[in-house]
């Protein structure tokens, strides 16, 4: 049999959220598929596997719960091992804390011959209960027992596994994390665009726009940045805020937008909602903020930073790696508004040092969070499982 003969190795990747496929991974997906591998996904069914499907992506819809809920979880394992006995994929890949339990304990049943697990970010962090904290890790360490590798997109996870013993050092893979830099590059937007971009967005062509792109969900740091920006009003009454996000009503930290009602805010900030054009709204930023509690490997940070914006962030693992602290942008302790707002105050006040660190910032980008490194890493792991176990 010739290589042209050959049947294409057969890849599943799993998440929960279809969003998760289409923003996080679905460039990786074209990648593998260009590269000539037979790419499929599992995911709960959303609005976004239509997109994915008209891409040429095969979509599995399969409801995976993010909370954790025993009856349930048995049938979505049931429901994934089936699947599995039936596609025989060669390599499954699971991305996100539940998938990663429940699709790799599918996989091992159904007998796949590879498994491998990517962990963008740990449920438990700084602050975490002792319990809860305990409780995660037990999870951790079942879902790498079937793991024949494990990528971590984050320096702090990889380090935090090995001090845990969470899965195999052998086997723990650091393979970074990054962005399409291609889009994500200031160069594209001109001046004349970025005006008719505010104008058909109603923002005043003048006034300086702070940015968040986070879900809309309290551990994002949304009620901080709120507090903060009050403080910020009095002394730039005429900053806007724009907040992009989709609504996550799975989460019971939820944040309804009529919350601003009620505070001083509500005639400067814009809540624009999910985006496509994301890359084209961070054009019309001056500063970003990510006052999260929680992150894995910061995308937006990793995307503000390529469009050229000076970052403020929690000092928290996944928003510290993405900053250098003065060069690139401003670390402060999380759920701290009076801290975040004097580092808003800051940076609006020095707009000559903002956008010096805004030019360090894409300079770090194109150093640091090309996503084509990433994909590299991830196929040479592929390569040598391949090898080692199928061919």
């Amino acid at each position: 049999m010739n290589k042209m003969d050959r049947p294409k190795i057969k890849i599943c990747y799993v998440a929960s959220a279809d969003i998760t496929i289409r923003f996080l991974l679905l460039s990786q997906l074209k990648f593998l598929q260009n590269n000539g591998y037979d790419i499929s996904v599992i995911c709960s069914y959303g609005k976004w596997v239509k997109n994915l499907e008209v891409q040429g992506i095969k979509v599995k819809a399969i409801k995976i719960k993010r909370k954790m809920s025993p009856f349930f979880d048995l049938i979505t394992l049931w429901q994934l091992f089936l699947y599995f006995k039936k596609e025989k994929f060669d390599i499954i890949n699971t991305f996100t804390p539940k998938p990663g339990l429940l699709g790799q304990l599918a996989a091992k049943l159904a007998g796949a011959p590879i498994i491998l697990n990517t962990i963008f970010g740990f449920y438990f962090y700084e602050g975490t209960p002792y319990l809860k904290r305990k409780f995660f890790i037990f999870i951790e360490k079942i879902a790498a027992k079937c793991s024949d590798s494990i990528f971590f997109r984050n320096i702090e996870d990889f380090n935090t596994a090995k001090k845990e013993k969470i899965g195999n050092n052998a086997l723990n893979k650091y393979v970074s994390d990054g962005i399409n830099i291609l889009k994500f590059d200031p160069k594209r937007f001109s001046q004349e665009f970025m005006q008719e971009k505010k104008k058909k967005l109603g923002l005043n062509l003048e006034l300086p726009v702070i940015g968040i792109v986070a879900r809309l969900v309290q551990e994002k740091g949304y009620f901080e940045l709120f507090e903060a920006f009050e403080k910020v009003l009095l002394k730039f009454p005429d900053v806007l805020l724009l907040a992009v996000g989709p609504a996550d009503n799975q989460k019971k930290d939820s944040i309804d937008i009529s919350i601003v009602k009620g505070l001083g805010i509500k005639n400067n900030i814009i809540f624009l909602g999910e985006r496509t054009d994301v890359d084209e709204i961070y054009a019309l930023m001056d500063i970003f903020v990510l006052p999260s509690w929680r992150e894995g490997f910061s995308h937006s940070i990793m995307e503000a930073s390529a469009m050229a914006k000076p970052s403020i962030a929690s000092d928290i693992r996944g928003c510290r790696g993405a900053i250098e602290p003065g060069i690139t942008g401003l670390l402060v302790p999380p759920k701290d508004s009076p801290k975040l707002a004097e580092a808003i105050i800051y940076l609006l006040s020095n707009p000559e040092k903002a956008k010096e660190m805004g030019r360090l910032a894409r300079k770090k980008a194109e150093r640091e969070f090309d996503e084509r490194q990433v994909f590299q890493k991830t196929e040479e792991e592929y390569k040598r499982l391949i090898k080692e176990k199928l061919r």
